[in-house]
């Protein structure tokens, strides 16, 4: 069955998506639960004019873009962790806690999806991700992993 979702689903897609589900899952759960709808021609044609007022919008913000991208370049985010003596963090670092600390440290708003770790953050010391905040525009982030 063939649905767009309306709601971020972990492993399943982002919002807009269209993803191939069982019909048992789709009909009975997805639907229901008002997080997809069947993907006819009505609902992708809605779909569609949506996805590209959004589009747009980043169009507009590209500029913005650009100075939060200027912004991240030369900047250290710290992020505190709480670490064993050997300096192995407990559980590990996500993109959730890096978009959270940016927010705080430099005030700039970021979606979570649009941001890529490098490598697994598992260990006290010094990171980079890369953030994609529009087709055009990438930022590298240097990030610090810091003793609590």
């Amino acid at each position: 069955m063939e649905i767009i979702l309306l709601k971020d689903i972990e492993k399943l897609g982002y919002k807009y998506d269209t993803v191939t589900v069982k019909n048992g899952y789709g009909r009975n759960y997805l639907i229901p639960q008002k997080m997809a709808v069947v993907a006819n021609a009505t609902n992708i044609g809605k779909r569609d004019e949506i996805v590209a007022k959004i589009e747009a919008e980043k169009e507009k913000r590209i500029d913005e873009f650009k100075a939060m991208a200027e912004q991240l370049k030369d900047k250290v985010i710290k992020i505190g962790a709480k670490a064993g003596t050997s300096g192995k963090i407990f559980g590990s670092v996500n993109n959730l806690q890096l978009v959270q600390a940016i927010k705080e440290q430099l005030d700039l708003d970021i979606e979570r999806r649009s941001i890529e770790l490098v490598e697994e953050v598992k260990n006290l010391g010094s990171y980079t991700a890369i953030a994609k905040l529009h087709k055009t525009v990438e930022a590298t982030i240097n990030f610090e992993v810091v003793a609590e």
